[in-house]
């Protein structure tokens, strides 16, 4: 298998993509934690994919450094070492710009830069440590792309892409690589609730947001799978040289093209 001994965190893993890519890591031979908000959630995950020796539940809000240290240091205390990073956990608002909340702002924000620059801080200095590590974010096509009122959603995106590219730069010395997954809409309870706030927001029906706005783009009218992302990171985790590093890759049925 291709990650037996590996150590894997993931963050907002008791659910959605995150869930799929822990069980992805766990199938492939990984030892792997699932670091969530809900942390009854993560134990929930962590006993699906065996427990104890091969998986843990780990309560953190990515926003929180003292939760993040805490928590990636208890990661590391359980398994011994950390060997791959996937920051995932995200949310999502929508609204147009000339109304959005700054509070809203703020912390949709802090979810994905802060909570992505706390994990990646954390996770460097053991793999410094180590002399080897992998680190996914996962992005978006919004990481390349706009769209409407998904201000804040596309600011974080976009900067990912800026961090991904700065650790692959820095921890290149060290053997760690450093690549962004960029979805397409996956159908996951993030996106199911943005279809009825975009309806009600652009008068339209919700048919018409999933057909008209949210596929509108994509070669075949098809969301993106969590399977379909998971692959993805497992093959930007497993690819072992820094001839892949710095680098985004979009996984959303040709909706962006590059």
């Amino acid at each position: 298998m291709r990650f037996d001994g590996k150590v894997a965190v993931v963050t907002g893993a008791a659910s959605g993509i995150g869930k799929e890519i822990a069980t992805e890591f766990a199938r492939e031979g990984a030892k792997v934690v699932i670091a969530d908000l809900n942390q009854e959630g993560a134990d929930a995950v962590a006993d699906e994919l065996g427990g104890g020796i091969h998986a843990i539940g780990i309560g953190m809000d990515v926003t929180d450094e003292a939760q993040v240290q805490t928590g990636m240091a208890r990661a590391i205390e359980h398994f011994g070492s950390l060997d791959i990073l996937v920051s995932n956990a995200g949310i999502q608002t929508v609204a147009p710009l000339e109304d959005f909340d700054f509070n809203k702002w703020r912390t949709l924000l802090a979810i994905h830069l802060d909570g992505a620059f706390l994990t990646t801080r954390a996770a460097l200095r053991q793999m410094y440590k180590q002399k080897s590590g992998s680190i996914v974010y996962m992005g978006s096509v919004h990481s390349k792309e706009a769209s409407v009122l998904k201000a804040p959603y596309v600011t974080a995106k976009h900067g990912l892409i800026g961090l991904a590219k700065v650790v692959a730069k820095e921890g290149a010395a060290h053997g760690v690589r450093a690549n962004v997954v960029c979805p397409g809409f996956v159908r996951t309870p993030l996106v199911e609730k943005q279809i009825p706030e975009q309806a009600k927001e652009l008068g339209i029906t919700e048919e018409q947001v999933i057909k008209n706005v949210m596929l509108k783009e994509t070669v075949d009218g098809e969301f993106t799978t969590v399977q379909d992302v998971a692959a993805a990171v497992l093959f930007f985790a497993g690819f072992e040289s820094n001839a892949l590093t710095g680098q985004s890759l979009v996984v959303s049925h040709g909706w962006f093209m590059q």
